[in-house]
């Protein structure tokens, strides 16, 4: 670049200088101090005088003095009016050129003027547009990290326990899965359901129960987790643990007893010291033909086992046992269609008097005939309706037939005859159970003393309320009341005196103790003759049941027992069989004609 003239001295171009960083100071914030200021500007004087002095003259000089104004973060509006304010017809004495020299001054200051105006805008403009690019992407970084943290608390929340903090149902779920395909031979669960947590819940509050379960969490996690275990919580108290790639079971039932010893030591919250068990179901089997559903089906069937055992111990699973609860619940489960297809029947076993042989009553036994199983005793199906409840409605129907087929023996029987039936103690505490009795009685024209009723002593023995008023009532009715199986149960002799009983019938594992082939027990029948003595003191009579030898039944005849049942005189049989037996009122001995 070429220029003329007289250039302007380094004093006139400081004097600018200083005026120019006096009327921009300010205008804008930028990271200089004020003396950084002015010697930056004294660099741009120089390139504002050579912009005016160039030969030849290009005002695209003045441009660059705009841009870098606004490099130097000289960003305001306000600076530039300053800067421009100073570049008037004045600046150029104090920049030290020579209007005489230069016709055209004036004018070549107005062409640099608009040309720094232009620059400075244009960079302005560009560094705007920067800074909205730079602000747009530090927006979508900062939206896709929102988004990244958001989705990451979903999924926490969607796999975790509120509560607790421990991985829920659906986590532990997909960790079953994984584990079950990432090739592992076998795998073990721990399915743990606390004891009693009710209790806290109902007495305590939900509020302790809740801090409770913490308490439970914390503890399992730390005594679990720690060996690359997964604890979760899938619901209420229950809580679960994935064994992955067991050595053998002993490595799961390790894994239980660590949970149960973590328990082992009372809770402390608030003023309440709580203490904790557990029941654990234990699982542990090949990863090969099975799936995660069997698998908790599986944990939570041996829970079960652990509950009913009496809690705070683990159970571990056996498919013999499954197998056989499988098919209790499935007698249980068509018992009630049983009953209403009538595949139910009785047979009857004969009371009689030790005395003479004949005949004091029969026993009312009931069967089932199951069109896939056959002949079910008794002992199988019996426990499940008292459990399921059945018992009420089956034990109505056998009174009902019981009675029935009574009254219609009585035509054949020359003598008194008994019917005995037994009530569970589900029907003793059922509120129908008198009006039940009323009422079959008169369908059937069966009168009250002929029927006898049997009940077990832990039926009767320190129950209040309602089953002793029913037996009040029943005794009322002149229905004979007799206790089965005594001896067996609470044997609270003071409840005999307060009974409306008639009878005793004495268990027969006391029978059998006096049978001379199995080495008579001394004790045994001092302890029935005691019974029998007790029982007469009351003007109770007594019979015994299980009498199977002729020797028993001689005993037993010997120490004053009443009357008696059992093989010896004769088995459980039909209703046909029975007919003609009834019309001799004498039994049969040992096969006897």
């Amino acid at each position: 670049m070429m220029s003329h003239g007289r250039p302007p001295s380094s004093s006139s171009g400081d004097q600018f200088a200083r005026r120019w960083a006096g009327a921009v100071i300010g205008t804008s914030f930028v990271p200089l101090s004020a003396s950084e200021i002015r010697r930056f500007l004294t660099r741009l004087t120089g390139r504002l005088a050579d912009a005016l002095l160039a030969e030849p003259f290009d005002p695209a000089l003045g441009r660059a003095v705009g841009q870098a104004l606004i490099e130097a973060h000289f960003v305001s509006p306000a600076t530039l009016e300053a800067t421009l304010g100073v570049l008037d017809a004045a600046c150029i004495e104090e920049l030290g050129i020579d209007f005489d020299s230069h016709g055209d001054l004036l004018e070549r200051l107005t062409r640099v003027r608009g040309a720094l105006a232009a620059g400075y805008s244009d960079a302005l403009r560009r560094r705007t547009l920067h800074e909205q690019e730079m602000i747009r992407q530090a927006m979508l970084i900062a939206r896709e990290q929102a988004e990244a943290r958001l989705q990451a608390l979903l999924r926490h929340q969607a796999t975790h326990d509120p509560l607790t903090q421990l991985p829920n149902r659906t986590l532990f779920l997909d960790e079953l899965g994984r584990a079950l395909s990432d090739g592992a031979d076998r795998i073990g669960i721990c399915y743990l359901d606390l004891d009693g947590f009710k209790v806290v819940n109902d007495s305590l509050g939900h509020d302790v129960g809740d801090q409770l379960l913490v308490a439970v969490a914390n503890r399992l996690h730390r005594s679990v987790s720690r060996h690359g275990h997964l604890v979760a919580r899938i619901g209420g108290d229950e809580f679960v643990v994935l064994v992955r790639r067991p050595r053998d079971t002993r490595t799961v039932v390790q894994v239980a007893d660590s949970a149960l010893a973590a328990l082992g030591e009372p809770v402390e919250i608030g003023d309440h010291h709580l203490s904790v068990s557990a029941s654990i179901g234990i699982v542990e089997r090949s990863t090969t033909g099975t799936s995660a559903a069997e698998l908790m089906k599986a944990a939570d069937i041996t829970l079960y086992w652990a509950k009913s055992d009496g809690g705070n111990r683990w159970a571990l699973y056996e498919e013999e046992r499954n197998a056989r609860d499988v098919a209790r619940y499935t007698l249980s489960a068509t018992m009630p269609a049983a009953l209403r297809r009538g595949e139910f029947f009785l047979h009857y076993q004969p009371l009689v008097h030790l005395a003479d042989a004949s005949g004091m009553g029969l026993e009312a036994l009931v069967r089932w005939r199951h069109p896939e199983h056959g002949l079910i005793s008794p002992e199988r199906f019996i426990e499940l309706a008292e459990e399921t409840g059945l018992i009420v409605e089956l034990g109505r129907w056998v009174l009902q037939e019981a009675c029935r087929e009574a009254d219609a023996w009585r035509r054949h029987c020359p003598g008194p005859l008994l019917i005995s039936v037994n009530l569970a103690v589900r029907q003793l505490r059922d509120p129908g159970l008198v009006g039940d009795v009323k009422r079959i009685l008169a369908e059937t024209g069966l009168p009250p003393e002929a029927l006898q009723l049997e009940v077990t002593e832990s039926a009767v023995m320190g129950t209040p309320g309602g089953p002793l008023d029913a037996l009040f009532a029943l005794a009322d009715m002149g229905i004979r009341i007799a206790v089965d199986d005594f001896g067996t149960g609470y044997s609270n002799l003071s409840y005999l005196t307060r009974l409306p009983l008639h009878a005793l019938k004495i268990a027969g594992s006391f029978v059998e103790a006096m049978a001379p082939e199995s080495q008579p027990d001394p004790v045994a029948e001092r302890i029935v003759s005691t019974l029998v003595d007790l029982a007469h003191t009351l003007g109770l009579t007594v019979t015994a049941e299980g009498v199977e030898t002729r020797d028993q039944a001689d005993r037993l005849r010997a120490i004053g027992c009443d009357a008696a049942q059992g093989w010896y005189f004769a088995r459980p049989m039909s209703p046909g069989k029975l007919t003609p037996l009834l019309s001799r009122n004498r039994w049969p001995v040992n096969g006897d004609p």
